[in-house]
């Protein structure tokens, strides 16, 4: 009896810790400008046949911009409205942002084995444009990538779970 219980704790505290979401960090830099305005900011994931599979963070302010995002663009933002509209949210001020992501596609679905590659792009009004990337094996266990600071973008770091 004691054995079963305990093979039922395991069993559950071993879900509980697959169950924790991936994380990723990133810092919007200060910019010393005139005319500063927030970035526009994409965080998503793509397969290995480079199509997206989750849109896990849009910070936008008004639509005419979205363009300016280019890869995220021609990826999401052109063909996929319904889903812009439903994850986009405010533009950031400077700063340190974390954001998590439960590992499943934008249906809901857990992503299966394989490579995928992370996202993150910039762009502002009358400024820079950044995207930085980098690829990863699910499953991960833990995994961290880190991405160099580029323009628009400070270090970007994501923990892989």
């Amino acid at each position: 009896m004691k054995l079963r219980h305990l093979a039922c704790c395991m069993f559950a505290l071993s879900w509980v810790a697959s169950a924790q979401p991936s994380e990723i960090a990133l810092e919007i830099p200060v910019i010393e400008t005139s005319q500063y305005h927030r970035p526009y900011v994409a965080v998503w994931v793509e397969d290995a046949q480079q199509q997206p599979v989750k849109l896990i963070a849009l910070w936008v302010e008004k639509p005419d911009w979205l363009k300016d995002l280019r890869r995220f663009w021609r990826k999401i933002g052109r063909s996929n409205t319904t889903l812009v509209d439903a994850v986009s949210g405010a533009t950031q001020k400077p700063g340190n942002y974390t954001l998590q992501w439960d590992g499943k596609d934008d249906t809901g679905a857990t992503l299966s084995t394989g490579r995928y590659t992370l996202f993150v792009e910039a762009a502002r009004e009358q400024g820079g444009r950044s995207l930085v990337k980098h690829e990863f094996d699910l499953p991960a266990q833990g995994a961290v990538i880190e991405m160099a600071a580029e323009g628009e973008l400070g270090a970007v770091t994501a923990t892989i779970r």
